[in-house]
């Protein structure tokens, strides 16, 4: 699958050769999780599968692409094989740090749905998804991607269970569930997939997420850890200004009908498919702390604040709780803030050309490796991408000086 909006500098020839390459590459890297040579063939044709041109990335159709008479391989590969998906999510990260870090990264944290039929899929339940916009029959998984200069991809993944799953022993073991996963929160999972990151050592500077990620435990996590955030919140959610000239306190809906025409700026979120994602932004000042009542490594003053985004056609307001170095611009957060319109972007590009939904497996270790599968594919086609699309040399030409142009006429 060579698309030529994922590669549009290099030749189709050029483009080939890093494609043939980088599989080459990544099968190598993915042998050790599997004891047979039989099970790490079919592991890679399933990747071959979901990296072809198929509109939809079903088992049938997968198999057809691998040119097996039935779908059978290609599901023992997600639920009858003993292999490690978490070991799997690794191999992703590191592949993906190792091409496209950037110690500026976004790490970007939110969830999507996958529609369902029945009650036996893991972790099916009557809930609210944003894919759909409404409550309805899914599952709903919870996602990290990187996000950098250089690209993004996603590097984790959990799949959220519904307490009526987790009260019900017999359901868990029937899916496959491993005894100590137990009810999770969202926000819980997104904390485990923060601490796994800075547990690896991956460079990035700032959160971003969107309201449900935006209370709780993650703010204290990212402030021990050193990092920024911009977090979504609800208009209900309170915020109070301390040494500060201007005095701010109240729900974030009161604090900005007190906003005067002045205090907003218009400013772009970064580049959509219709040009700048334009709107208007005010960011007030709360706190300054010392940062090395949380973080020793670090020193200074840091910044607690509140973002507010207003949408230009119909002034619908969104709300961000932030914390920051000291002076770092309204333009730097609404920026970080932007990055989260790349992982919606690697939701649909994921479920339109990877066949993220596609997923036809029961278990818990089904969808999981499933879902790591996709992951990978998604992260070689944008390391592809990085490579065959490198940025313009900058340029080099130092500027002469009065005094180095007077040296030289003296020669």
């Amino acid at each position: 699958m060579i698309r030529r909006s994922w590669t549009q500098a290099a030749s189709i020839e050029e483009t080939l050769a890093l494609w043939a390459a980088s599989l080459r590459e990544i099968k190598k890297r993915i042998r050790p999780l599997f004891n047979q040579n039989r099970v790490a063939r079919n592991a890679g044709l399933f990747l071959e599968s979901l990296l072809g041109d198929e509109q939809r990335k079903t088992g049938w159709m997968r198999a057809e692409a691998a040119g097996d008479p039935g779908p059978w391989r290609q599901q023992a590969i997600l639920g009858r094989r003993d292999w490690d998906a978490d070991g799997l999510r690794d191999i992703v990260r590191d592949y993906v740090i190792e091409h496209l870090a950037d110690d500026d990264a976004v790490l970007v944290i939110d969830e999507t749905g996958f529609l369902k039929q029945g009650k036996a899929s893991c972790g099916v339940a009557r809930q609210y998804t944003g894919s759909a916009g409404k409550i309805t029959n899914c599952q709903i998984g919870v996602f990290a991607a990187y996000v950098s200069r250089h690209g993004h991809a996603f590097i984790d993944r959990a799949l959220y269970l519904p307490k009526e799953w987790t009260d019900d022993p017999g359901r868990l073991e029937a899916a496959y569930v491993p005894p100590d996963a137990g009810f999770a929160t969202k926000p819980k999972l997104a904390t485990r997939m923060i601490a796994r990151a800075i547990a690896a050592s991956v460079p990035f500077k700032w959160v971003a997420g969107d309201t449900v990620y935006g209370v709780g435990d993650i703010e204290q996590q990212l402030r021990r850890a050193g990092k920024g955030y911009v977090l979504g919140v609800s208009s209900a959610h309170v915020f109070q200004s301390w040494g500060k000239r201007r005095s701010v306190a109240g729900t974030a809906a009161d604090i900005a009908q007190t906003l005067r025409a002045s205090d907003w700026k218009r400013l772009s979120a970064g580049a959509g498919t219709k040009g700048p994602r334009l709107y208007d932004w005010c960011y007030l000042e709360l706190a300054d702390l010392e940062v090395e009542e949380f973080y020793s490594a670090n020193h200074g003053l840091w910044t607690r604040g509140l973002l507010i985004r207003r949408r230009i056609a119909d002034s619908d307001l969104a709300f961000f709780t932030t914390w920051c170095p000291t002076a770092t611009s309204i333009e730097t957060l609404v920026t970080v803030e932007g990055h989260r319109w790349a992982i919606e972007d690697s939701f649909e590009t994921a479920k339109n050309e990877f066949g993220l939904d596609d997923n036809e497996s029961r278990s818990w270790h089904g969808w999981h490796r499933h879902v790591s599968l996709v992951m990978l594919a998604f992260a070689m086609m944008a390391v592809i991408r990085h490579r065959a699309n490198p940025p313009p040399p900058k340029k080099t030409q130092r500027r002469t000086t009065a005094k180095t142009k007077a040296s030289l006429s003296r020669r």
